[in-house]
C-alpha cells in the first residue's frame, strides 16, 4: 500500500470519528453523519482501502478512543445496542465496492446503489443487535432503529455523489501535479 493510500485511508478514518460526533439523539440510536462519510469512501477510495478504513476505524473504537457517536468507544459499544450498526458499516463496505465497480453502469447510479447497499446491510445488522439487546421485536426495532432514519440517510447519499465527483475531480488534478 502505498504512502498516498495510507494517508487517504488515515484521513477517511478520521472523518468517520469527526462525523460521528455530529450526533442528535434519537430515540434508540442516535442520527450522526457517518452514513455520509460511509457512503462517499468506496467512491473515492479503492476497494481494498474503503474497506480497511471501516476495519481501522472500528478498531480504534474497539480500543477504547472515542470515535463512535456521543463520543464513546470500547468493545462495549460494539457489543451494545448501537453496535450492529457499526458491525453493518464493515460488513456493507463489500458490496458498496463491488456496485462501484460495476463500470456497465453510470458512476452517479453506481454511487446511489453502493449507498443503499451499505444503508440496507447496516440497518439488516442494526435491527438485529438492537432486536436482542432490548429484547424487541422486528416492528418496533425496524419502526425505533430504521424508519427515523431513512430519508436523512437517503439524503446524506445524494449529497455524498455531489461531494465524490469534487473529491475526486480535486484528487485527479492532485495526482497530475
Amino acid at each position: 500500500m502505498s504512502t498516498r493510500s495510507i494517508a487517504r485511508c488515515g484521513i477517511c478514518v478520521a472523518l468517520l470519528a469527526c462525523s460521528a460526533w455530529v450526533t442528535v439523539p434519537l430515540g434508540l440510536a442516535p442520527f450522526t453523519m457517518q452514513t455520509f462519510v460511509l457512503a462517499l469512501i468506496p467512491q473515492v477510495m479503492g476497494p481494498r482501502e474503503s474497506i480497511l478504513t471501516v476495519a481501522v476505524y472500528l478498531v480504534l473504537g474497539a480500543c477504547g478512543l472515542p470515535v463512535f457517536s456521543g463520543f464513546q468507544g470500547g468493545v462495549g459499544t460494539l457489543l451494545g445496542p448501537t453496535g450492529g450498526y457499526l458491525w453493518g458499516f464493515l460488513l456493507g463496505m463489500a458490496p458498496a465496492v463491488a456496485l462501484m465497480r460495476a463500470e456497465a453502469l453510470p458512476r452517479r447510479a453506481r454511487a446511489a446503489m453502493a449507498g443503499t447497499a451499505l444503508l440496507g446491510v447496516s440497518y439488516l445488522f442494526g435491527t438485529v443487535q438492537l432486536m436482542g439487546v432490548y429484547s424487541l421485536s422486528a416492528p418496533v426495532a425496524l419502526a425505533s432503529g430504521v424508519l427515523p432514519f431513512v430519508v436523512p440517510d437517503v439524503l446524506k447519499v445524494a449529497a455524498s455523489i455531489s461531494v465524490a465527483e469534487s473529491v475526486n475531480r480535486a484528487l485527479g488534478a492532485a495526482a497530475r501535479d
